[in-house]
């Protein structure tokens, strides 16, 4: 593209879109590479999404071209897509803060596993994204960075603690984000910038390279503007990886007695054949978790909405509940038994004079935004997760838990169980700010899938009216299926999302 006529408008590409236009030869990745480099010199200023800007980003993009040029193919299935990473996920050569001011000259000397992978398949690492401290919030308060803002609503969290990469995508600065998901930190800021958010099964998705915060639960995955760029960037990135043990589950996921969990990503989010009696869902059955609706009418009437549209479609709904539920949720959590000891051993691991020995040693020093209570009270944990003296009943009741989930998918023969994804719409700055909402106290409900260790998607579905000053704010749903069932869910999200069809543009100039 010549120079002179100005950046392209990148706003709401796919990753489809953008390969299209390379095969065609309409534009380069350099093309791209500038044009969302431009947005984010525009934008980031109002949003404060963008922690640093690759400074080779646009030599990345050189070598993909030329790669092209030379060959005519493309390099590989993310062949120039501009993508946005999480600050809690290390890249060689850029500053990577966890979201601590302690961190600030950190810089590390390789990539994190799933970085590599991007980059093998062609993808443009683009910039790093906000978050809050250590990832311990479910909002985007940060010593390193302060605030980042909704795009939706500037006076709005975008949600934790994948704040930066849901404002980022939303605002249209990258064309797909990478988050990290410990108890909803990729779907609660997904539901709140209307974007898709997908946590897999722990361990699908290797973590190598990736801060701890609850280990066993802990998560990256993609956030993006459709489901099937979220399937594209899933058919790169699970897999196993001899860095990170827990990805040994992939040989269970695609054992040869489970085909089903088999097929590629991209091939469970296509839509189904035409048929004339228009219900794609035919034989599905849906559970519907209404004790997670909460009381908002706003939340409750766009769910209510949108179950009676799949309904529509041939999904068969029925209402589900979750014996204890509540006592499961507190009971499980796991924060103030392991998070003390688990970032305290990824930190061991560096041994790097740009970070701090220890989340003790952060603590002491009083270098946490003064919004996280979950820091505090990861504290008062003990230094290591055997010392709790629940720790085994908390193990069991895990399992409880997730037999007791399980059986109800068994007993009703459900493909999936959906409730929104927050029971109360993004907050105000000044009340995550202010202390209205806590980390111990948001009614978040994504720490269901989180706590059970099974994989969830939270795909939007609609808008629903503010209370504080009567602005729309988008709103997800969750979808919740049982483990190694990301194919299933993803084509759940695929028919919700032509449904609803309740992407928009943020209201940016």
């Amino acid at each position: 593209m010549d120079e002179h006529q100005g950046s392209l408008d990148v706003q709401e590409w796919t990753i489809a879109d953008t390969l299209y236009g390379y095969i065609g030869s309409r534009f380069s990745v350099q093309d791209v590479t500038r044009a969302y480099k431009d947005r984010i010199g525009r934008l980031n200023s109002t949003l404060n999404a963008i922690t640093v800007v690759a400074k080779d980003a646009i030599e990345q993009a050189q070598k993909l071209d030329e790669a092209f040029k030379k060959t005519g193919k493309l390099v590989g299935p993310l062949h120039g897509i501009p993508i946005v990473i999480k600050d809690q996920i290390e890249t060689a050569g850029m500053v990577t803060t966890f979201g601590s001011k302690l961190a600030a000259n950190f810089v590390p000397r390789e990539d994190a596993h799933l970085v590599k992978l991007l980059r093998d398949a062609g993808a443009v690492i683009l910039a790093k994204t906000t978050m809050p401290d250590w990832a311990a919030a479910w909002f985007s308060t940060s010593s390193a960075t302060e605030v980042t803002f909704n795009p939706y609503d500037l006076s709005r969290d975008p949600g934790g603690s994948s704040s930066g990469t849901g404002a980022a995508v939303a605002a249209n600065l990258a064309l797909v984000g990478i988050g990290g998901d410990t108890g909803g930190s990729i779907r609660l800021p997904s539901s709140f910038c209307n974007l898709v958010g997908v946590r897999v099964t722990p361990g699908r998705i290797s973590r190598h390279g990736m801060s701890a915060l609850v280990t066993t639960q802990d998560t990256p995955g993609p956030m993006t503007r459709s489901v099937e760029d979220a399937a594209r960037l899933l058919d790169v990135l699970v897999g196993f990886d001899e860095k990170d043990n827990y990805t040994s589950v992939n040989a269970i996921a695609q054992s040869p007695v489970t085909p089903e969990m088999n097929p590629s990503f991209l091939t469970a989010v296509r839509p189904p054949p035409f048929s004339w009696n228009n219900r794609p869902l035919e034989g599905k059955t849906f559970g519907v978790l209404r004790a997670a609706f909460g009381a908002h009418k706003g939340i409750i009437a766009l769910m209510n909405t949108t179950i009676e549209g799949l309904a529509r479609l041939g999904a068969q709904v029925v209402d589900v509940e979750i014996p204890d539920l509540d006592h499961y949720k507190t009971y499980t959590s796991s924060y103030g038994t392991r998070s003390r000891s688990d970032i305290n051993e990824f930190l061991a691991a560096r041994k790097s004079p740009d970070l701090p020995e220890t989340l003790d040693a952060a603590y002491e020093a009083k270098v946490w935004h003064p919004a996280l209570d979950l820091i505090p009270h990861i504290m008062q944990g003990p230094p290591n997760a055997v010392d709790d003296g629940a720790f085994a009943s908390r193990l069991l009741a895990q399992t409880e838990f997730q037999r007791v989930v399980a059986s109800v998918f068994a007993k009703q023969k459900l493909d999936a169980m959906l409730y929104p994804t927050c029971q109360v719409p993004a907050p105000t700055t000044k009340d995550v700010v202010g202390g209205r909402w806590t980390c111990l106290t948001f009614p978040t409900n994504t720490v269901i899938a989180s706590q059970l260790l099974f994989p969830a998607i939270s795909v939007p579905v609609g808008f629903v009216e503010a209370e504080e000053n009567g602005v729309e704010v988008p709103m997800g749903m969750e979808i919740l299926g049982l483990p190694y069932g990301e194919a299933k869910i993803l084509g759940v999200a695929a028919a919700t999302e032509r449904m609803a069809q309740a992407r928009k543009l943020p209201p940016l100039k």
